[in-house]
């Protein structure tokens, strides 16, 4: 399901989604938006398929049903979206070229453990994974897909058992480990230079996190020099935990924060699933991360849509639907809807300013007597 953020957040829980995807048979676990072309989602589930979709039409149309074995543990978009990268339970990395329905690389037993391993891209292309050795110690790697016989690096770090979940921030070239279990966070720096993978440092805390949550980089607070904040998953609470560079200078440090992917799309669905590539739109964040106004509203205008996936060929989820009269007569009532909700709200808004001033009015009088 699909669900629409109002422009100022919710004020009522929501319950009607705005579009419903249907197509896996089994439970989804994953889910994962493109990283540059607008309404483009992909997610996996326990049939050990992944499915692309535009979200705009709520059509799948790519649906890559036999490239698993077994479960899909995590799957990466790279940085443009050509590709993705996934971590199965069969103990395979593969790089998928999606729109090609083809494995690009494959590394059969990129970590010999039998518990789960991740998988992410990185910035240039390379790969990093988490797993275990035969030994069950905790793993990581780094790979170029190019060549994917040998890792370009390789460490054990201990022999916790917990499932290393990998955040990556491009901007900075740092990978956050949180262990899941573990009390701690640790980090590292990836470079061109040997060993590659370069040990930072470690945070650590009293309680052990049973998930972790990661803030894109312009909702950090750059003031602050705020350079991460995670979501900490307790068994009852959420705890933020904020990461900052002390420094005694108050200006924008613009080596802390260099220019981050913004928040608007480079391609139209229909332009990725033709076959075009972009780079993510870079922003500024010096003088903070500002909204653009209305953002929302446009996807869901194209998100309000009644058609529903009923194609299982290939050829046919590949096609780009046809956008039909109930369609358009659906999207219009939608418009209308928001129209006479925004003006609901205006009048709503006047009829309280009304009742302020005659109130500031009294008062005024009761002052002047």
């Amino acid at each position: 399901m699909v669900w629409q953020i109002p422009e100022n957040g919710l004020t009522l829980s929501l319950t009607e989604p705005v579009v419903i995807l249907e197509g896996h048979s089994k439970r989804v676990g994953i889910v994962a938006w493109h990283p540059t072309a607008r309404n483009v989602l992909l997610s996996a589930g326990c049939d050990n398929a992944i499915i692309i979709w535009n979200v705009g039409t709520g059509e799948a149309l790519l649906n890559l049903d036999d490239m698993h074995s077994d479960m899909i543990y995590n799957v990466s978009w790279n940085r443009n979206g050509s590709l993705i990268c996934t971590a199965s339970k069969d103990k395979k990395v593969r790089v998928i070229d999606p729109r090609k329905q083809e494995i690009v690389a494959e590394k059969e037993k990129a970590h010999e453990g039998a518990r789960p391993m991740r998988a992410i891209f990185l910035a240039d292309g390379n790969v990093f994974t988490t797993g275990f050795s035969r030994m069950s110690e905790r793993q990581l790697a780094l790979w170029n897909p190019k060549n994917m016989q040998e890792p370009i690096a390789l460490h054990e770090m201990d022999t916790s058992n917990g499932v290393l979940l990998p955040f990556y921030d491009p901007d900075t070239s740092i990978i956050y480990l949180c262990g899941k279990g573990d009390s701690s966070i640790r980090y590292f720096e990836i470079t061109d230079e040997s060993p590659y993978v370069h040990y930072l440092n470690t945070f650590s805390s009293k309680e052990p996190q049973r998930g972790m949550g990661y803030m894109p980089k312009r909702g950090l607070d750059v003031n602050k020099c705020e350079i991460a904040r995670f979501f900490k998953l307790h068994e009852r609470k959420c705890e933020p935990i904020i990461m900052t560079v002390p420094r005694k200078s108050d200006l924008f440090q613009d080596d802390l924060y260099p220019d981050t992917a913004g928040p608007e799309a480079a391609l139209e669905a229909e332009e990725w699933f033709e076959g075009k590539n972009a780079d993510p739109i870079l922003i500024s964040l010096k003088h903070g991360y500002i909204p653009g106004k209305n953002r929302d509203l446009k996807v869901v205008k194209k998100n309000i849509l009644d058609s529903k996936p009923t194609a299982n060929k290939k050829c046919d989820l590949i096609s780009v639907p046809k956008k039909t009269t109930d369609t358009t007569s659906v999207q219009n009532e939608a418009k209308l809807d928001e129209i006479l909700k925004e003006i609901k709200s205006i009048k709503d808004t006047i009829c309280n300013q009304d009742e302020r001033i005659s109130k500031l009015e009294q008062q005024m009088a009761k002052i002047a007597a």
